[in-house]
């Protein structure tokens, strides 16, 4: 095997990655839990609970 086949050979192990990646990536599977990782910058709910939680800690030391 010469070095033009070990580059065959590579660029099609790279190739199999690749549409491997991007079929995980666009899978109905994985778009649920993408949208939930996208989404939860914008969820304020665990924000406003510390927040919440901080103040009754400060009025119980107070």
């Amino acid at each position: 095997m010469d070095y033009g086949t070990y580059r065959g050979i590579y660029t099609i192990i790279v190739l199999v990655v690749f549409v491997g990646i991007i079929w995980w990536a666009y899978s109905k599977q994985s778009k649920k839990r993408f949208d939930n990782a996208a989404n939860s910058i914008l969820d304020d709910s665990d924000v406003e609970k510390k927040n919440s939680r901080k103040k009754e800690q400060q009025v119980h030391r107070d």
